[in-house]
């Protein structure tokens, strides 16, 4: 679309990340390119996953679903570069939105200290389409917004500061990848192929989906390239950007 505004370079004078999203597997539809560019360039990046995805796999069991899909996305962190990878244990597929969430997220923060937060797409839809997002999305992704001003407060959530876990007030931007109001980008052009090779990880869950141009992880070459319009050409990574 020719008004369509072009990206603004993502801020890049940080040392921690955090990335929260619901399930296995979000993070490499959208953001790991990114991530394999940061920790290449010597940046800590850690992953907190609200679910264990076990409701992901139709033909799987969610007890022998959690364990694979908890395996896979810890391959598919390594591959770029992160080693840490946490799971919340919230039940997959009807997260809530609420102070237990909010609590638990905040509890991440406080731990890890991240400059960075990054979340995949609360929005209701997707980009370059009307396509529905999914409520466990939404509601992970609006926690976490909230859950960075709670981590601030060492009055809320107070029997975690009583534990020992100071509010950290060093968030200073949440990014949400693969939003539909996306403002930001980094050029992904030499962690791309990592980005792919990410995804490949989640074998089982690629194999159990039914929809074929989803468990191709070529794809993610067309939305970066559709991404680097708006971003001088260069195959990118695109983020809608929050600063705190």
């Amino acid at each position: 679309m020719a008004d369509t505004p072009e990206l603004e370079v993502m801020p890049g004078d940080w040392s921690r990340a955090l990335a929260v999203v619901a399930h296995p597997d979000d993070l490499e539809y959208g953001g790991s390119g990114a991530v394999a560019r940061w920790t290449r360039d010597g940046k800590s990046v850690v992953y907190t996953l609200v679910t264990r995805g076990e409701a992901g796999i139709d033909g799987m069991r969610p007890e022998e679903a959690a364990v694979v899909r908890e395996r896979e996305q810890i391959a598919a962190a390594h591959v770029v570069g992160v080693d840490t990878v946490e799971f919340l244990g919230h039940a997959d597929g009807v997260i809530e939105y609420g102070l237990p969430l909010r609590r638990d997220i905040a509890a991440a923060i406080r731990r890890h200290r991240p400059e960075l937060v990054l979340m995949t797409n609360h929005r209701d839809t997707w980009p370059g389409g009307p396509w529905l997002n999914m409520a466990d999305h939404r509601h992970v992704g609006l926690a976490t917004l909230d859950a960075v001003r709670d981590a601030a407060n060492r009055w809320v959530f107070r029997d975690q500061v009583d534990d020992g876990l100071e509010p950290w007030d060093g968030v200073r931007w949440v990014a949400a990848a693969a939003s539909p109001h996306a403002t930001h980008a980094i050029d992904i052009t030499d962690t791309l192929d990592l980005a792919v090779d990410s995804l490949r990880e989640h074998r089982a869950y690629l194999e159990g989906l039914g929809d074929e141009s989803m468990a191709d992880p070529s794809f993610l070459r067309d939305a970066a390239a559709e991404a680097g319009t708006r971003f001088g050409g260069v195959l990118a990574c695109e983020f809608e950007l929050f600063p705190m």
